[in-house]
Parts: structure tokens; C-alpha cells; sequence
């Protein structure tokens, strides 16, 4: 069976991170006892689903989906998954996954809040290998069918965009 492909977005240059008083790329902060970067991808390889990581610095986060679709282009659809999401469920990539096998986008939803991965199938090919800019693929969801898929994971919606976010994410690593 062809499965989508997780698009791990590792082009981001962590500028919102490093103005809060991060020091050094957010991907590669420590959370626990790993980087940002090692978490999401330790989600990504436990979920047993084909994976590419898109970090070339890209201008824009529509250049950087653009430039993975192309790199995968045979894939059954892409996951497109920002590498700053550390405490995603390997779970939420598989139910995105299965659920691509019904619908064009599959967008998670947490306590009403929508998350990543959005999910896209083939059909959705030529509309995201034709993004650029900063605007991701918001167009793509517009334009077709998306569905929402209501996942019990926090993980999908902590993105971690400065410092507080880094601490924040470590209390519900602790379960605190």
C-alpha cells in the first residue's frame, strides 16, 4: 500500500525564538534530554510512515512545501508537519495518515484548536508544488474538501515559537 509522506519543515530561520532570548536555532533548544528537532522526529519514525526532512532555508514556508512535494512527488499524499511541534503523537501522524485515504486534507483539531500535520492528498499535488511565500499551504486547504479529525493530542497545537513556549512545552512533558 503507497503511504502519504511526512514533510518534516526544518527551512524556518527561528528568528521569534532567538528575540524572546533563546539563544542558538530553536530545532536545536533542549527539551528534556533531546533537541526540538530530535523529539519531532523521533515522533515521525515511531509512526512507521515515510518521511522527508525539508530543511534547505528556503525563503518562505510555501517555497520550503513546495521544494519537499517535489522531492517526493510519488508519494500517496504528504503530512506536512513543522519540525518545532516536539511533543506530537506518533499516533495523530498515523490517524491523519488513515484518514487521508478518504478525504483531499485532513486537518487535527485539539479542544477545538487546528494543529498539524494538515494532511493533503495526491490530488492536491499541483496546488502545493505551486506555493511560495510565507502563506504555507492555507490556499490548499481553502481550495479543496478539508475535513477536521479531532485528535486527543496537545502535541499537534505546541509549537514552540520562544522561550515561554520551550517552558510551557516542558511542564506537559512533565505532566505538570
Amino acid at each position: 500500500m503507497n503511504l502519504p509522506t511526512i514533510i518534516v519543515l526544518a527551512s524556518g530561520r527561528g528568528e521569534r525564538f532567538t528575540a524572546s532570548g533563546g539563544s542558538g536555532h530553536k530545532l536545536q533548544a533542549r527539551l528534556a534530554d533531546k533537541t526540538l528537532l530530535q523529539h519531532t522526529l523521533d515522533a515521525v519514525l515511531a509512526s512507521g510512515l515515510p518521511w522527508h526532512l525539508e530543511d534547505a532555508g528556503h525563503p518562505g514556508m510555501g517555497d520550503s512545501i513546495a521544494a519537499a512535494v517535489a522531492a517526493t512527488a510519488q508519494a500517496a499524499g504528504w503530512l506536512i508537519l513543522p519540525a518545532d511541534l516536539p511533543l506530537i503523537q506518533s499516533r495523530t501522524l498515523q490517524a491523519v495518515a488513515t484518514a487521508l485515504r478518504d478525504h483531499e486534507v485532513v486537518v487535527p483539531t485539539y479542544q477545538g484548536q487546528r494543529g498539524h500535520p494538515v494532511g493533503f492528498s495526491a490530488a492536491c499535488c499541483l496546488a502545493l508544488l505551486n506555493l511560495n511565500g510565507n502563506q504555507g499551504a492555507a490556499p490548499v486547504v481553502l481550495a479543496y474538501t478539508a475535513i477536521e479529525l479531532i485528535v486527543n493530542d496537545v502535541g499537534c497545537i505546541t509549537d514552540i515559537d520562544s522561550v515561554d513556549d520551550l517552558r510551557a512545552a516542558e511542564r506537559l512533558l512533565r505532566g505538570a
